[in-house]
């Protein structure tokens, strides 16, 4: 696939998902539009600035795969996921865990977006404190996700008890954000090399 068909096929894969799980969601239409807040904003922007700053192949594709992990959360709400469900009573566990999938996206995906903007930009150099520095600003765009819940939670009350997905657990918190650690971490340490081989391809298509 062509250098301009990728991208265009990602974004025709998540507009066609977006109106699909948009048309009846089960939950309801403030925890959809809350849940899928990240697709509404980030999708335009990458659109906006494909040309001046196209994002690898790799990149696009994750992308995509996480707007997925987003949109299904917003139809079901992250809390009533069947696929978490069948999970819950494969493993025996207390709760639905597509929520921890969620947020390990969360913290997969964007650590690599912050890698390859700071890379091209010249702000960061491979290496170990750029490794360290990725994962703490992948924990504060978690940290800010959080706040952004109880600030939510705040305004609105209970009609954001599905947009928080806690399910009763107390330390829901500090979870969601080792998840997203745990994510970055796993995607510098996976992918980091054929990320490289990605963005080089940018240069020599």
């Amino acid at each position: 696939m062509t250098a301009k068909r990728f991208p265009l096929a990602m974004l025709l894969f998540t507009a066609a998902a977006f109106l699909l799980l948009a048309w009846h969601p089960r939950a309801d239409r403030f925890t959809w539009f809350m849940e899928n807040v990240p697709v509404l904003i980030g999708a335009p922007v990458l659109v906006l600035t494909h040309r001046r700053f196209p994002l690898s192949h790799l990149l696009y594709g994750l992308i995509a795969l996480h707007c997925l992990v987003l949109m299904v959360g917003g139809y079901w709400t992250y809390a009533e996921v069947p696929a978490g469900h069948w999970v819950k009573a494969w493993l025996h566990l207390a709760r639905n865990p597509y929520d921890r999938l969620g947020h390990l996206f969360q913290g997969f995906v964007p650590v690599l977006v912050f890698r390859e903007v700071m890379l091209r930009k010249g702000v960061l150099r491979p290496g170990a404190w750029s490794v360290v520095v990725l994962l703490f600003m992948t924990l504060g765009l978690s940290a800010s996700y959080e706040l952004l819940e109880w600030q939510t939670a705040v305004w609105t009350g209970s009609s954001a008890d599905a947009f928080l997905g806690s399910q009763g657990d107390p330390w829901d918190t500090q979870w969601d954000m080792a998840c997203a650690l745990i994510g970055a971490s796993l995607a510098l340490g996976l992918l980091s090399r054929i990320h490289d081989r990605s963005m080089e391809k940018l240069s020599n298509p």
